[in-house]
């Protein structure tokens, strides 16, 4: 009989928005993840800086996984963009992913989590993830054209936008 378990033991979990190589991250969300392709590499840079904790998974020098988070470290976190190469799927490492960002300090106080997604909900809800049918107002932000006045108590003033 063959033996299909895989050797995940090199594998390397790293924390830290300076370990995330954007071009690799690119090349993963293109090649794994639906909802992620096409995305920008400036838009991409801005939405890891203000991410906390940012969890990128390796294989030697190959980026195979990727994950993020936001949270006020108290009430509300939210976990952005898993993904792991599809190479790579079935063997816990997504598991371990989410488990990775879920124990940040940032991350495990906090009273509730929510992951926004429609694609691999059954993973999710291995991990302990349920399904939540009372958060669903969403709003789509518009740019808005022209100039804004803003009044402070004694000072008005404008934003350009």
């Amino acid at each position: 009989m063959k033996n299909t378990t895989r050797d995940y033991r090199h594998i390397q979990f790293c924390e830290g928005h300076s370990k995330v190589d954007i071009p690799q991250l690119v090349a993963l969300f293109n090649s794994a993840a639906i909802w992620a392709k096409n995305r920008k590499i400036e838009d991409l840079e801005i939405a890891i800086a203000n991410s906390n904790p940012v969890v990128s998974v390796w294989d030697h020098k190959t980026m195979i996984g990727f994950g993020r988070a936001t949270s006020d470290c108290v009430y509300r976190g939210t976990i952005w963009d898993i993904v792991i190469h599809p190479n790579y799927q079935g063997g816990g490492l997504g598991r371990k992913l989410v488990e990775t960002i879920l124990s940040n300090p940032r991350m495990c106080h906090v009273e509730r989590i929510y992951l926004m997604t429609t694609h691999q909900q059954n993973f999710y809800k291995r991990i302990g993830f349920e399904h939540n049918q009372t958060t669903t107002m969403i709003l789509h932000n518009q740019p808005i054209e022209g100039e804004i006045e803003l009044t402070t108590r004694n000072q008005p003033s404008l934003l350009a936008r």
